[in-house]
């Protein structure tokens, strides 16, 4: 709280980074007496907001996400190097976002965000044992979809279910809730963001853009 006030945030990001601290060069962490504790603030940037309007494009990555016995997806970490490069591939094929399978074939995610799609009126979005992060905005989504009775179910995706999908869109800190309307140059429902959609982006920006005292104040 010290450091939004200290930077003066109203609407920004706030990172945690917790290192094993000062100590030696090598893989044990033994010489490190004590961890280090750095608070990064700082601005965020969204996507550009035409790609609220227009979607984003996607293709799947030959990338494969990292599997969670290898490195648990429930923690938060910095180890992004799966998602970089996948990142990469997706820059190449001049693709917004990367879609990325894990060991089995799966959906799991996106190189940053979560995945949903629509298919009549219900959403799915791959289960925390496929290896994907349990992302805050993907459960807000949860939250949102209940109230605006719109039924969620977590189950696992294959590409198929994307390609035939009536919508799609994806979540995540530096996204929000953002439509995706094209995945391997294949159009997902009429390639226009879908009614549902739209409907959780309006939610949502009325959710974290709601006026009042801000708790840190």
């Amino acid at each position: 709280m010290e450091t939004i006030r200290q930077n003066e945030l109203h609407d920004g990001y706030i990172r945690l980074i917790v290192t094993r601290g000062v100590g030696s060069l090598g893989l044990s962490p033994d010489s490190c007496r004590r961890p280090s504790i750095i608070i990064i603030a700082a601005t965020i940037a969204l996507y550009p907001e035409d790609l609220y309007h227009k979607g984003l494009t996607m293709v799947t990555c030959a990338t494969r996400r990292t599997p969670p016995a290898a490195l648990s997806p429930r923690v938060k970490s910095l180890n992004y190097l799966s998602n970089i490069l996948a990142k990469l591939e997706a820059q190449n094929a001049g693709a917004g976002e990367g879609l990325m399978l894990n060991e089995q074939g799966y959906v799991t995610e996106c190189t940053g965000d979560n995945i949903f799609v629509v298919k009549k009126g219900e959403i799915s979005t791959p289960p925390l044992n496929s290896g994907i992060l349990a992302g805050v905005t993907r459960a807000v989504v949860f939250e949102l979809a209940e109230k605006l009775h719109i039924r969620t179910v977590e189950r696992d995706l294959i590409r198929h279910d994307i390609y035939t999908a009536d919508e799609c869109f994806l979540t995540g800190t530096a996204a929000e809730v953002i439509p995706a309307v094209q995945l391997d140059r294949r159009l997902i429902g009429n390639g226009q963001p879908g009614a549902v959609t739209l409907r959780l982006i309006e939610s949502f920006r009325e959710l974290t853009r709601a006026t009042g005292t801000p708790i840190y104040q």
